[in-house]
């Protein structure tokens, strides 16, 4: 926390990257209900006054994150950094075409990437090993699948992918400080990005969902998204 501190004393020159889901807003069983809660959506906004950016990086399409958190002042970048790889729309249709041969009732189709959620299966030891055997055949078939909590997620083959969407508004704005919290294992990537940074920030948004690795290779371990909230307020 005194790097928190740290961090805070010099907000001009800092970036805030947060993810959305389990991060800002609680998990919950349909997606698309999601919300921030006011008290959240209020200080960010504070702190989109205060630092130099202010981001929300998610496996959401931009678009709907910013639904989501409902401030249209900050910045958002969507499904794990595809949407600043120009190569990715290019795999658009195959993605599409590749979900329609699959049986899978709760699928979250985005433009530039697949997500099938199984937190309402009935058996989720069988949608695992359902879902295991849909990956292996995306993978065969020249696709990236990604296991998540309680999701598994189809991207092109494209190194782009949270990392890569924070390093690039970083060199985009000339900045050399930040803070990333995130509580998935595609928030790996951001937290690597952040070691290359003169103050770098990993701030773990903890759960029993949550991967381990992303506990393990934190700074700051926060137990959910009220927890996260109180840090906020610290910067």
């Amino acid at each position: 926390m005194d790097a928190v501190a740290l961090l805070a004393a010099d907000p001009a020159a800092t970036a805030i990257f947060l993810d959305v889901d389990g991060v800002l807003a609680p998990i919950v069983e349909v997606p698309a209900e999601a919300a921030v809660p006011d008290e959240t959506r209020g200080e960010l906004l504070r702190l989109h006054g205060r630092y130099a950016l202010v981001a929300c990086i998610s496996g959401r399409s931009g678009a709907d994150a910013r639904r989501v958190v409902g401030l249209d002042e900050l910045v958002y970048v969507g499904e794990h950094g595809l949407e600043l790889e120009p190569e990715a729309a290019g795999w658009s249709d195959r993605l599409q075409r590749f979900a329609a041969t699959v049986a899978w009732e709760d699928v979250e189709r985005k433009p530039l990437s697949i997500t099938f959620h199984y937190r309402r299966a009935d058996d989720e030891e069988d949608a695992v090993a359902f879902l295991t055997a849909v990956a292996a055949r995306a993978r065969s078939e020249g696709l990236v699948p990604r296991f998540g909590r309680k999701v598994l997620e189809l991207r092109p083959p494209l190194d782009a992918h949270k990392g890569t969407a924070v390093s690039h508004l970083l060199r985009e704005r000339g900045l050399r400080r930040a803070l990333y919290a995130g509580d998935d294992t595609t928030d790996l990537d951001a937290f690597a990005a952040l070691g290359q940074l003169d103050l770098g920030i990993r701030v773990a948004v903890a759960s029993a969902e949550g991967p381990a690795a992303l506990r393990e290779a934190a700074d700051v371990v926060v137990d959910g998204p009220v927890e996260l909230l109180g840090l906020l307020r610290r910067l």
